[in-house]
């Protein structure tokens, strides 16, 4: 499903406003329901889905994929922050309205201001029509599954790492948000694939580069060519190799109180970056 919101113009990193009576219009009764339960709007369901920005037209007007980042009833309009995603480049309105059966959008909803939700693909269409500039590695794919915004992922080395991953995980899951490391699961033949789908879904990533593991150097540089926000930890800054060095980095004692202060500020990135992410 995506959201199709015609208004605008929309800038990256902005906010607008719509008419609340605007929501849901050329959007499917079951879809309605969905997000509209007992009455009252899912909000949290509808940033979680990927969005296409329109203005009005079928001409060269600009489009954009991105994200909501929050959604706020103010009077009888919805408020509505927004960002873009840097991977896919600006398109046109001629372009979408090109695509407009595959996407489920009607002739005319190209010359109203409205707010719809479609039952379509919208990540699959935009690749099939070849506007992402997202990399296409071969020695793994790209996951296409969206982004979880609840979603912490862990990269560290398997072994001796258990304590760590202990009490990062009782922390983030303490307040409020889903933490996953590579072995707890198995998805698909190779375990790099998990691995890379566990990044691409994920809200942020935690790396712990103690040991100067190379395989979580190579998760560190995957999620940041990603444009993940990454949390970087370590039990020496000598372990952080010179590339990495101008970033910050969580330094900790692996003993109980070291544990408990680095989950404290991990947990305090997180938020910090949860709320950099609303703004």
């Amino acid at each position: 499903m995506f959201n199709l919101i015609v208004a605008g113009p929309h800038i990256n990193n902005g906010s607008s406003k719509i008419w609340t009576d605007r929501l849901f219009e050329h959007t499917d009764e079951s879809i309605k329901a969905t997000f509209r339960p007992n009455g009252n709007i899912d909000f949290e369901g509808l940033c979680r889905l990927p969005t296409l920005f329109m203005e009005e037209g079928c001409g060269n007007e600009v489009a954009h994929f991105g994200r909501l980042s929050k959604i706020e009833q103010v009077g009888d309009n919805l408020r509505y922050h927004y960002y873009f995603d840097p991977n896919v480049p600006p398109f046109t309105n001629a372009q979408v309205f090109d695509l407009s059966d595959d996407l489920k959008i009607d002739e005319w909803e190209f010359s109203r201001t409205h707010w719809a939700v479609k039952d379509v693909d919208l990540s699959y269409v935009l690749l099939k029509g070849q506007f992402s500039r997202a990399p296409k590695p071969s020695v793994f794919q790209i996951s296409e599954k969206p982004v979880n915004p609840s979603l912490i992922s862990l990269m560290m080395p398997f072994g001796g790492f258990d304590d760590v991953n202990e009490a990062l995980k009782g922390a983030i899951e303490a307040a409020g948000w889903e933490c996953k490391r590579a072995d707890n699961f198995w998805q698909n033949d190779q375990i790099m694939q998990d691995i890379v789908e566990l990044i691409c879904t994920s809200q942020v990533v935690v790396c712990d580069l103690s040991g100067k593991n190379p395989n979580v150097f190579y998760e560190a540089g995957i999620a940041h060519t990603l444009g993940k926000e990454v949390i970087l930890i370590t039990q020496s800054i000598d372990d952080v190799p010179f590339d990495l060095k101008p970033l910050r980095c969580i330094e900790y004692l692996n003993n109980c109180e070291g544990l408990k202060k680095l989950a404290r500020d991990v947990v305090e990135r997180i938020n910090t970056i949860r709320n950099k992410l609303r703004l």
